[in-house]
């Protein structure tokens, strides 16, 4: 019988190995963490592509959708390095992590987000989510992107965990919640703020 390259059936029982062997549960806080953060990624990977569908715009209105393009892949990379990062574990093995989180790469989000923020009016309430397709699936990143800091933040309570993968964690919300307000804006759509209804 020939050996799949896809199944190794070693996770049937519900563990799994990280970087350098070491088997752990499915559900442990290591794997909730680098888990969240690849569900964050495929998150996005949906977001490019609504966004690939976006016309082109004026010159003069800021980034245009292949920029947004660009610099979602960027994260993408990120946060593979984020997740690789989170799958080694440290304190149990010599293996020291193929990639490692880098202060440049907080810079780079906290330049976009100065950037996009501003393009923008001021905000005088809070904003629901939704609106445009891309807007209301740049809010599912954004909270799927909250519950990943959650993770990592537990974890860092039983293991070592550098504080630059919850920085980067923690700007990259804050990034796509203005850039789900520039998307609005782009589709002509106005953002649905929150009314005290009763």
């Amino acid at each position: 019988m020939s050996k799949s390259n896809v199944y190794t059936r070693t996770g049937d029982h519900g563990q799994t190995s990280l970087v350098g062997g070491r088997r752990v549960d499915k559900d442990s806080l290591r794997l909730e963490s680098y888990g969240s953060i690849d569900e964050l990624n495929s998150h996005l990977g949906l977001l490019a592509a609504m966004i690939a569908q976006i016309s082109p715009l004026p010159s003069d209105t800021g980034p245009q959708p292949s920029d947004i393009i660009h610099q979602l892949l960027c994260v993408q990379h990120h946060l593979f390095v984020i997740g690789s990062y989170l799958a080694t574990d440290t304190s149990t093995t010599a293996v020291r992590p193929a990639s490692i989180v880098t202060p440049d790469m907080v810079s780079m989000l906290e330049q976009q987000i100065d950037t996009l923020d501003a393009s923008l009016p001021q905000l005088r309430a809070f904003v629901l989510p939704g609106g445009s397709m891309a807007a209301a699936q740049c809010h599912v990143c954004r909270t799927v992107c909250r519950r990943a800091e959650r993770r990592i933040v537990a974890l860092s309570r039983e293991s070592e965990v550098d504080i630059l993968a919850i920085t980067y964690i923690n700007r990259l919300s804050d990034f796509l919640f203005v850039l789900a307000r520039k998307l609005n804006i782009i589709a002509g759509q106005p953002e649905i703020l929150w009314q005290n209804i009763k």
